[in-house]
């Protein structure tokens, strides 16, 4: 009996293990259908029409699209799938798909890239067999066809297939996404098309609003199947991303409004042509104005023509999405922490997210970090050996978008914005004593000067410092295992003002704090010295809700189970506004001040100054 006993706390301890890496993750909608055991099932009296052929003809990269079907047997289960390249055949399956485990070529082995249940607008279907769908489709290099399917989403039945309708340019460039370079004064500006080099070159062509314009060129990356780590990416989950394009725009003058637009130079002599954008440059490292910074994790993806079915998978990121949009004069960067699409490894999801978030990302600096849906995979490297990324294995995202890294496998980075230092950490890379990432987020944190750039921040995806989530809380640690193990010392020696973090998909703030004592009584305004970091958790971006454990530890001051993100308002070298907004109507519930002045960042306070110095 106790030897039943032991195992089954064994069997407890590695559930709450996995669940706690895993992030309580859900499940990916596309995942949901066995699209490799497709019977053709073609029925003479079935039909499926869409409408129009042609799309984007004045240049529009979305369009929505209408489609109607008839069947002569019904069923509550029919559904329709967008697929994309619209060719339904054996064509682009793997030529070695490894891992399914099918005796023959299956009629299709690609997952769509959306779907819809066919009495989705007309509970009467079932009855009539007739019912028209709206589909919300973005440009994604290739044509689209819609295929009517019973037997559900296990077992599909494939009953009609539509007409082929395509943009007028399926390679245009879309979804431009900017990004800081390695310098302070040099913006990137990273984007999508289908031209390859040897099609077109790619630039930008850019210059101060009103002034001079010029173009600066771009390199090319892309990814392909092999790249991919694991099944579904490798698998039914693989659709080709196209090409990557980024630009470095150099020697910006500080706060002076820009403006681009993405060209590629074909090799008939034309030019094929975004529409243009904005931005403004950074400030100065160190320069007194308004700056603004907006910050979250696990924001997701979601289809606003209501596609994929599952509207508590991602439930909160269009609201997200939306809410930062209409706020977008008020920031002037985001840093989006961890766990971008959850596309988990269904590639074509990389191209619905970009096209979600290109209003923001087209006119801020959009800075990412890697999650655990970005990169984890067993034995590629990643500190977690879960498959949370779905095969992926960090290579998507680290094409899709630039960020400023000396190696872009190796996903931390430091990056300034006026008074603000950012030193990004890699939460699924070994951040412990003595690693690689570690002597890097030490010399990120000790080499900001102080005096100029007052507000230091650390940020991560998964928390490295606390959060009274309840998987943690089962466990007792309050933190990811190991988490602050190695890093509470550092912060605490260079006064890291606030640690942000996502993966739990709530919000949640605790008090300045070192070695879990809380070290300041006050709860909404901090003044005067530095002793100890405020941590933050922000993961409340989009992803459905952790929950938190029952009892609140002494140090979480404020706790919210919903949609949310956070603001920092840094208005001069003494005072820093933090906010809590949630997305549903974008107004503060929470939010705390830092008032101080460089003599409060040099005081000496427990474990944050040398023991001992040459005077001594």
């Amino acid at each position: 009996m106790i030897g039943i006993k032991m195992i089954l706390v064994i069997l407890w301890f590695f559930f709450m293990k996995l669940r706690m890496s895993l992030g309580d993750i859900g499940e990916q909608p596309l995942s949901k259908i066995a699209i490799h055991k497709t019977i053709l099932a073609l029925h003479a009296s079935a039909s499926i029409t869409a409408s129009p052929f042609l799309l984007g003809n004045k240049n529009e990269d979305t369009e929505w699209v209408t489609v109607n079907l008839e069947s002569p047997e019904p069923a509550i289960d029919d559904w329709v799938g967008v697929f994309s390249p619209g060719n339904l055949n054996s064509s682009t399956c793997a030529p070695n798909p490894g891992g399914i485990g099918w005796v023959e070529t299956p009629y299709i082995c690609t997952a769509p890239i959306k779907y819809k249940y066919a009495n989705h607008s007309n509970p009467n279907y079932k009855n009539t067999g007739k019912t028209t769908l709206k589909f919300r489709l973005i440009n994604q290099r290739s044509d689209f066809s819609f295929a009517l399917f019973s037997g559900g989403l296990s077992n599909p039945q494939l009953v009609a297939v539509s007409n082929s309708i395509a943009f007028e340019n399926p390679k245009a460039p879309v979804y431009p996404r900017l990004a800081h370079g390695k310098s302070w004064n040099e913006m990137t500006v990273t984007w999508t098309s289908g031209y390859d080099i040897d099609e077109a070159v790619p630039f930008v062509e850019w210059g101060p609003k009103g002034g001079r314009q010029i173009q600066s060129a771009a390199g090319t990356l892309t990814f392909n199947r092999n790249s991919m780590c694991g099944e579904p990416a490798r698998t039914v989950g693989w659709r080709d991303p196209g090409f990557i394009h980024t630009s470095f725009l150099k020697e910006l003058w500080p706060n002076m409004r820009y403006t681009y637009r993405l060209g590629h130079f074909l090799s008939d002599g034309s030019y094929v042509w975004s529409k243009r954008y904005s931005f403004k440059a950074s400030p100065y490292p160190g320069q007194n104005s308004l700056q603004r910074v907006i910050i979250f994790g696990d924001m997701g993806k979601a289809e606003r023509d209501g596609s994929n079915e599952y509207a508590d998978y991602q439930p909160g990121s269009l609201n997200t999405t939306d809410q930062l949009i209409k706020d977008l004069d008020n920031f002037d960067i985001v840093f989006h922490i961890g766990d971008l699409p959850y596309s988990n490894g269904y590639i074509s999801q990389w191209d619905q997210f970009t096209a979600q978030v290109q209003e923001i990302s087209s006119t801020v600096p959009y800075m990412i970090a890697s999650g655990n849906h970005e990169r984890d995979w067993p034995n590629t490297g990643s500190f977690f050996n879960t498959p949370d990324s779905g095969g992926e294995c960090g290579v998507p995202a680290e094409t899709m978008y630039y960020f400023p890294a000396e190696n872009r496998a190796k996903f931390w980075y430091a990056t300034d914005y006026g008074m603000f230092r950012f030193c990004i950490a890699d939460s699924e890379h070994d951040w412990r004593e003595g690693s690689e990432q570690y002597k890097f987020i030490e010399n990120c944190l000790a080499t900001v000067d102080r005096k100029q750039q007052p507000w230091l921040i650390f940020a991560a995806h998964r928390p490295l410092g606390y959060s009274s989530n309840s998987w943690y809380a089962m466990e007792g640690s309050f933190e990811e295992p190991m988490g602050r193990e190695s890093l509470q010392g550092l912060w605490q020696k260079y006064k890291v003002d606030i640690a942000f973090y996502g993966h739990v998909h709530n919000y949640e703030r605790v008090c300045p704090i070192y070695q879990n004592q809380c070290v300041n009584k006050e709860k909404y305004h901090y003044s005067g010295t530095v002793n100890g970091t405020i941590h933050v958790v922000v993961g409340g971006g989009g992803s459905h809700l952790s929950d938190f454990t029952a009892s609140p530890p002494v140090w979480s001051i404020f706790r919210d189970r919903d949609y949310g993100f956070g603001k920092l308002t840094a208005f001069n070298h003494s005072y820093l506004l933090f906010e809590y907004k949630k997305s549903s109507d974008g107004k503060v519930y929470d939010s705390f001040t830092i008032s101080r002045d460089y003599r409060d960042v040099l005081a000496c306070v427990r474990d944050g100054c040398e023991k001992t110095t040459l005077a001594t």
